[in-house]
């Protein structure tokens, strides 16, 4: 979590994010296409997603059950009757000439999600963002600019159909962000939701997650919003972030200068860190809007409502409560073991052989967490299934093996799994917890060390840390560490 930048005070920042978030099934909306990423240009396409003359369109089921479970994890109400409408968009990356989209009866309607920030102290702080509407429509194709002909001089662009026809899903929040930090949290609280329902790999360098940033800048006081300018073209949480603080100081230092803001959409370039005009920003009579002719209403049957709310999963926000209140874990470690549906399923895993949440925690957030950034892999592709974490974690809390030993032995059972047990005393690396054992290394420690001991003795105590370090030495780091404090302060204090 991050903490936000403050803001002049005697100005107010109103922001509203609309996202577009591909769906995660096999063909698109109204054909038979495949949705796979990165295939052959303008193959993946048909004389539907294309809008050949008379051809029509048939919703695919799918999209309608992923929407609708998107709406119900959001908190909104699913109509019980929409419709899909023409949006008129002339663009070279949309074959018919306008989008299939719904407009005044959308699927779903007035949410909410939940956002975790950090206050101006650092201290977690929770606020609820209002979700207007979330629809359902087609996705364009893509315009790939390619550059200059060398023969005739000329600039030109390509144009990829694969796209066209993917399922969408928009969601529209309402403006009741004031921050870049408040922002992106939202958009990443959004993607582990649609996430964690399965209907979409929220992947933003992919495209199947685009988020476009409304904002403007009043007065504090004022009651009227400022002028609205949308940014697109970002990539990342941070680029959200960056181009919101931006645009903030942009149309802060334009209010002051008395110049005039512009309704407008505008680009983030991430090189030069800034906001460029793109075009003046259309309004909804531009799109010429009418009922699709060719799609009839949707109507969801109670029944079929109440069965796709049962199939929905335990979201991020009450899995990170539940983490709190009944594991006893902390905000950041119950954030981080969230974050992804696949290591929150791991870590519950091993919890369930093994109940030590914040022992296990720390190994998946620390050293484990750290070999899948490394490596980029998933969790369930690890050697180190959770019977096996379990039981690295059960040996080192009944005394066998040392936190150190676990470190070393890790790397294997990451790559190669097997039984820990069997791995430590094939390497001979169980842990030494015997005192007598212990007495005679620490015994032989202190007579081979007589100028640290006069020093210890001294006053210098500090050297304690040294003698550690030389029964753990002397040990091959298979001294038990506790055991081997206790003996030590008895023997460097002149005790037996």
């Amino acid at each position: 979590m991050t903490t936000a930048t403050p803001v002049k005070t005697e100005y107010e920042v109103i922001i509203g994010l609309e996202t577009h978030c591909q769906l995660s099934t096999a063909t698109k909306i109204f054909s038979s296409s495949s949705t796979k990423f990165g295939g052959t240009p303008n193959t993946n396409i048909d004389p539907i997603c294309l809008g050949m003359p008379g051809v029509l369109p048939v919703l695919n089921e799918k999209v309608l059950e992923y929407a609708v479970k998107a709406g119900l994890a959001l908190n909104c109400q699913i109509a019980p009757y929409s419709k899909f409408d023409r949006k008129q968009y002339f663009y070279p990356d949309l074959p018919k000439n306008y989008q299939i989209s719904q407009y005044d009866l959308p699927i779903a309607e007035h949410g909410w999600l939940e956002i975790t920030t950090n206050d101006t102290e650092g201290k977690p702080q929770t606020k609820k963002i209002g979700i207007t509407r979330l629809h359902m429509e087609e996705d364009a194709g893509k315009l790939v600019h390619a550059g200059s002909d060398r023969l005739s001089g000329s600039t030109y662009s390509l144009v990829d159909y694969n796209r066209a026809g993917i399922p969408l899903i928009e969601i529209v929040s309402e403006p009741d962000l004031r921050s870049g930090v408040e922002a992106a949290a939202y958009a990443q609280e959004l993607r582990r939701i649609v996430r964690y329902l399965g209907v979409s790999d929220g992947n933003m360098q992919e495209g199947s997650l685009r988020c476009d940033v409304n904002i403007s800048v009043r007065p504090v006081g004022q009651q009227e919003f400022g002028v609205k300018v949308e940014i697109k073209n970002m990539n990342s949480f941070n680029a959200i972030e960056r181009a919101i603080n931006y645009e903030i100081d942009r149309q802060i230092a334009a209010i002051e200068a008395k110049e005039e803001i512009f309704q407008e959409t505008r680009l983030w370039e991430e090189n030069a860190q800034r906001t460029i005009s793109m075009r003046k920003k259309e309004g909804s009579s531009d799109y010429r809007y009418f009922p699709e002719p060719d799609l009839p209403p949707i109507e969801v049957a109670p029944t079929q409502l109440e069965q796709w709310r049962s199939e929905l999963p335990e979201l991020p926000q009450a899995k990170r409560r539940r983490y709190e209140t009944e594991l006893g874990l902390s905000t950041y470690d119950a954030t981080v073991l969230t974050d992804d549906r696949t290591i929150a399923e791991y870590f519950e895993a091993v919890v369930a052989l093994l109940p030590k949440p914040k022992a296990i925690s720390n190994w998946i957030t620390g050293d484990i967490a750290a070999y899948l950034n490394n490596h980029k892999v998933k969790i369930h592709e690890l050697a180190i299934t959770p019977p096996i974490l379990a039981e690295l974690v059960s040996l080192i809390e009944d005394g066998t093996i040392s936190g150190k030993i676990a470190k070393e032995i890790l790397p294997e059972l990451i790559t190669q799994g097997g039984s820990v047990k069997a791995m430590i005393e094939s390497k001979g690396l169980v842990q030494i917890s015997d005192p007598e054992a212990l007495k005679t290394i620490i015994q032989q420690v202190i007579a081979d060390n007589p100028k640290e001991l006069e020093q210890y003795r001294g006053g210098k105590t500090k050297l304690l840390g040294f003698f550690v370090g030389q029964v753990m030495k002397q040990s091959g780091g298979k001294a038990d560490p506790k055991l081997t404090n206790q003996l030590l302060l008895a023997q460097l204090n002149g005790g037996e």
